[in-house]
């Protein structure tokens, strides 16, 4: 059975068939909503059901207060009926093509003992066009995909670069640490996501990061100064300990380029000798701002950090939803910090 679907407040239309979820059925039909994980864990595609039924589908990231006021998860609800729905579309990407494509493991190296950086090369005369903070499916035989944020800039196109943390148990990061080497041929499904930097917008921007959530606000940044945005940034970086931080002089070159950086540590080891900010990352933005309403965000990494950053920022400190946008690492479909 089909039906049909209509955005507000633009007024765009769409078919769904009932077995397709809002976002795929969107995404088909060429408009974009926002989204990261399409597993229902972080949340970024949440949006209003104002007219229609759907089925919710199990996705963590709803609450029973929010169905009761007809939100819904768009990655994981599909229609019951004719849908009228509210949500912002995202037209920055509508015209980059998503492609799948082989590549090659060009190089491959450590920058911590748990974090490889990938730098994967495409076929000759081959180039992905994308907006810097999007990620790419990792395409594995019999497996389901796995998702990594491209950490190059769009102008530093000539390789892919992925940073991948060493998961327990995880297949594939084993496979990367243990198995895989230079030259290896893998394939990939992309540009995705939604996470990438609002060029029109003059507000400030805060950026947040846990752990490897580090690789596409490495993107946007580079990006940011590539193109000359003078708004004022502020880029915190959260981890467990000092190794972690695993590009800590990168960051802090940017700060001779304008970027104000602040690192926060939550179990600094004594040989670390830190003594810099410790504790929840998105704690002390909160010590440091006391009011974000005229704010972006921008935060990536572990679902629990993106999580309280979003409902700490817009309930305390005043920050509109609209202006936080993130990239949650999940470990179906992203891989956890």
């Amino acid at each position: 059975m089909t039906f049909q679907v209509t955005i507000q407040p633009s007024g765009h239309q769409f078919p769904i068939d009932a077995d397709e979820t809002i976002l795929e059925a969107a995404l088909k039909h060429g408009f974009t909503l926002p989204y990261s994980c399409r597993d229902g864990v972080c949340g970024a595609c949440k949006g209003k059901v104002l007219q229609g039924q759907v089925e919710y589908g199990d996705g963590v990231a709803l609450t029973e207060v929010e169905k009761a006021v007809g939100m819904a998860l768009f990655c994981c609800s599909k229609p019951r009926s004719n849908l009228v729905i509210e949500s912002h579309e995202v037209s920055a990407i509508k015209d980059i093509q998503i492609k799948t494509m082989p590549c090659r493991v060009h190089s491959m190296e450590k920058p911590a003992a748990d974090v490889m950086v990938l730098k994967l090369k495409l076929p000759a005369g081959e180039r992905l066009q994308f907006l810097a903070g999007q990620y790419i499916d990792i395409l594995l035989k019999d497996q389901k995909p796995r998702s990594f944020s491209l950490a190059n800039a769009p102008h530093n196109d000539e390789y892919l670069e992925l940073h991948i943390r060493n998961i327990a148990g995880g297949e594939f990061t084993r496979h990367v640490f243990e198995v895989m080497k230079e030259r290896d041929i893998l394939r990939f499904k992309g540009p995705l996501g939604t996470f990438f930097l609002r060029e029109d917008s003059e507000k400030p921007i805060i950026f947040v990061a846990s752990g490897t959530g580090f690789a596409p606000i490495k993107a946007i940044i580079e990006h940011a100064l590539y193109i000359g945005i003078k708004r004022p940034m502020h880029f915190y970086w959260g981890a467990r300990r000092l190794s972690d931080l695993y590009m800590l002089d990168m960051a802090k070159q940017w700060e001779a380029q304008g970027i104000a950086f602040t690192p926060v540590l939550s179990e600094p080891l004594p040989e670390d000798e830190w003594s810099g900010r410790t504790g929840f990352v998105h704690l002390a933005v909160m010590e440091d701002y006391s009011d974000l309403s005229a704010y972006e965000v921008y935060a990536c990494g572990a679902p629990v950090v993106v999580e309280a950053a979003h409902t700490d920022f817009t309930t305390t400190r005043g920050l509109p939803n609209e202006a936080f946008f993130s990239d949650a690492f999940t470990y179906a479909a992203k891989i956890a910090v």
